[in-house]
């Protein structure tokens, strides 16, 4: 497990006194320096998300914000009268992040006292932090992806997706359809490990074990022919989605053992989780293998444990285990499946590589 600072996933500005110097329903004209300008531009650019939480008129507000050429890069706003806490509140189920990941940055003590008291987790900075906030570990990331850099652009493009979904009168299968959702699972490469770190460091909800695997943790596992590092990307007619899935899968006699499953939050509802899963389950089948998959509880996993036993995972013990335990799994349980074939996605397209080779391997039905 890393000792780093959790990374802030999105950072919340106030606007006066704070963003812009100046209030802008007194003084009319308010200010952006070039250097809070560039800070803005660099943590966009790293990949950290950011918001407004201000109270000012919201059509006057943001008319500034495009003037000054920085509006694209807010993803949220919320500008209105009411308390900040309840707009970071609201960003953050919004973009489905854990409190512990928002930033929030005011010029005004009183501010960021009431946004601490309701939310505790939440990191404040007074407006004077603003330029070394670039320089702080939280806003660091060790590298950049490719996805990284273009985070913002992929979540405005989710929201215009939400937008049509509420707006379209059929059946969600079909709305999936509309979509032309392609799933592409790959064989991770040197160039994908940094995303792959990336993913396993920062989703949580659908991370099946909570453990952060290390560039050289990778490394290893992609040197070493007993076992998969597989990536997983999604596009559609919005775009793409980026990378949002990694399994970590070891070959075994008789069962393949997923040491670890990570999806995004983003996917959950085109139901990316569910196909990943069912095709990893139809190759095991295939070849003639049981699965065992690794699951730790963490504060936040409960979705991943149920995602297991929707797609048939249990408990049952099976002496196939016994070739999956030699690493020391801490508080790792064991979920467990006689794997089936199951039928392709009927709402996306799959692209993925064959695994291992069909065996004839004689496990009987435990």
């Amino acid at each position: 497990m890393s000792d780093e600072p959790t990374l802030v996933k999105c950072l919340v500005w106030d606007l006066d006194n704070t963003l812009w110097r100046g209030t802008l329903l007194e003084d009319g004209e308010v200010v952006l320096s070039e250097e809070i300008r560039a800070v803005v531009a660099e943590l966009d650019a790293r990949g950290v998300l950011q918001a407004v939480a201000s109270k000012n008129d919201h059509d006057h507000a943001w008319a500034r914000l495009e003037e000054l050429g920085i509006a694209e890069y807010f993803v949220l706003p919320h500008i209105g009268w009411g308390p900040k806490s309840a707009s970071v509140a609201a960003i953050a189920e919004q973009l489905n992040f854990a409190m512990k990941t928002i930033a929030f940055v005011d010029d005004q003590p009183a501010e960021r006292a009431e946004v601490a008291h309701h939310h505790p987790e939440v990191r404040c900075y007074d407006a004077t932090q603003v330029p070394d906030l670039v320089g702080l570990p939280e806003f660091s990331p060790k590298t950049v992806t490719v996805d990284a850099a273009r985070r913002r652009s992929m979540y405005q493009a989710g929201f215009r997706r939400d937008a049509e979904r509420e707006s379209f009168a059929g059946p969600d299968e079909d709305f999936l359809r509309s979509l032309e959702l392609v799933m592409e699972i790959k064989r991770a490469d040197e160039a994908d490990l940094t995303r792959v770190e990336e993913l396993t460091l920062r989703t949580s909800q659908m991370n099946a074990t909570g453990v952060h695997y290390s560039d050289a943790d990778l490394r290893a596992l992609l040197a070493d022919p007993d076992h998969e590092v597989l990536t997983v990307t999604l596009a559609d007619r919005f775009g793409p989605h980026g990378a949002v899935g990694v399994l970590l899968l070891g070959y075994h006699g008789s069962v393949w053992h997923l040491k670890l499953l990570a999806t995004s939050c983003r996917v959950v509802s085109f139901g990316a989780g569910a196909a990943l899963l069912n095709w990893l389950v139809d190759a095991a089948a295939r070849a003639g293998v049981h699965l065992a998959a690794d699951f730790r509880r963490t504060d936040r996993n409960r979705m991943m444990d149920i995602a297991y036993r929707f797609a048939g995972f249990t408990d049952n013990v099976c002496p196939c285990l016994a070739e999956a335990t030699a690493a020391d799994r801490g508080a790792v349980e064991f979920r467990h499946l006689v794997p089936e074939r199951r039928p392709a996605p009927s709402t996306m397209t799959l692209v993925a590589p064959e695994l291992a080779a069909p065996v004839q391997l004689g496990i009987g039905r435990s």
